[in-house]
């Protein structure tokens, strides 16, 4: 069992940058893939990026890519997402996600959920 917390989401304009940070409880971060999803109001929720427990290679999504990165320092249990050039179309509850020993960019093959940190794109 692992326990996830994100911080750092906020209210931001257009074109600026915001990281989010997700610590993980437990030994054993380092065998887990880690992953950020994002929701807005009346969708569906839609893979961001994730960063592999192997070899910690990473995997973005078609909307993020170029403008969003996913790093992780294994020592203190925790992965980042850095948000840059924000649109207001960013805007949504973004989740952290673990699965361990596995990769994958379906929200089904998550078992482990933090509770969702509000990130506010203005116009």
């Amino acid at each position: 069992q692992v326990q996830l917390v994100e911080s750092g989401g906020g209210l931001v304009q257009a074109g600026g940058s915001l990281r989010l940070s997700c610590v993980a409880s437990g030994r054993t971060f380092s065998t887990y893939t880690m992953a950020w999803f994002r929701q807005a109001p009346g969708k569906e929720r839609e893979f961001v990026a994730a960063s592999s427990w192997s070899r910690g290679s990473t995997t973005d999504g078609d909307s993020v890519k170029g403008r969003f990165t996913i790093s992780r320092d294994n020592a203190k249990n925790t992965v980042y997402l850095q948000m840059n050039t924000l649109k207001p179309e960013d805007t949504a509850v973004y989740y952290c996600a673990a699965v361990k020993f596995a990769i994958s960019t379906g929200d089904r093959d998550y078992p482990y959920w933090g509770q969702g940190t509000q990130v506010t794109v203005s116009s």
